[in-house]
């Protein structure tokens, strides 16, 4: 595939997704435009089968968030005015997909096994921690994860067992899928429970992030998904290194 091939995939898929993700309100116009910029990005520095992985990222979220979704809205744990996104969550979840993008097409690995399996973490992480809190708000039995004490739906920092097998199954999911688009053609083997492992740990982290950190105010709900999305891919590519 020339250059000019690729990028014209690229650009219409990216343009196609964020058209469609506007025209159905599950992103605001700001949200529409940073997901195309982001998906550009990853489509053009990482490769076209990492920018489909997104797309299917893309289309786990929009399917937990609707889900019951009028429930949420009656509770007021919904993102946005009816579960629609802006850039700010664009950005929380494809900023750290978008740099290891940049930094595998800057020393030339973009098509390795290790560039994979650390964009592979960090997708795992944002597709646990997104589909724990869109299903795990809708648990009446939520506790502090520092403290164990009961606390309301959607608090920072809460945790359920619904929550917690959701992000589990989402990691192992994402995980399977994307080593299937982003590494065809590497038979899966025991390193997919590097991608597996860190999606669960990197939800974990989130949530003590969140129950600390983001229940004093020192840090936003966005700065917590870009630091627990980014310790889960440095997490995987130390690990990485080391086999």
């Amino acid at each position: 595939m020339s250059p000019l091939e690729n990028l014209g995939i690229v650009l219409g898929l990216c343009a196609i997704l964020s058209i469609l993700a506007f025209k159905f309100k599950l992103m605001t116009t700001s949200g529409s435009v940073a997901s195309f910029l982001i998906g550009v990005v990853i489509g053009m520095f990482g490769s076209v089968n990492w920018l489909v992985l997104l797309i299917v990222f893309v289309l786990l979220a929009f399917a937990v968030t609707r889900y019951k979704l009028e429930v949420k809205i009656k509770k007021g744990l919904q993102e946005g005015k009816k579960g629609e996104r802006t850039y700010k969550n664009v950005l929380a979840n494809g900023l750290v997909p978008a740099i290891i993008a940049v930094a595998s097409w800057s020393s030339g690995s973009q098509s390795s096994l290790e560039s994979g399996l650390v964009y592979l973490s960090a997708i795992s992480v944002t597709a646990a921690d997104t589909t724990a809190s869109e299903l795990g708000i809708l648990s009446p039995r939520t506790r502090l994860i520092t403290t164990y004490e009961r606390v309301e739906p959607g608090s920072d920092g809460g945790v359920s067992l619904f929550g917690t097998s959701a992000a589990l199954s989402a990691s192992i999911l994402s995980s399977i899928l994307g080593w299937l688009i982003v590494l065809p053609a590497q038979p899966i083997d025991l390193r997919i429970l590097i991608p597996i492992s860190m999606g669960f740990l990197g939800c974990t982290i989130d949530s003590f992030i969140g129950a600390t950190l983001e229940r004093k105010g020192f840090v936003s709900k966005l700065g917590n998904n870009v630091a627990s999305m980014a310790s889960g891919s440095v997490i995987a590519l130390i690990i990485i290194s080391w086999l």
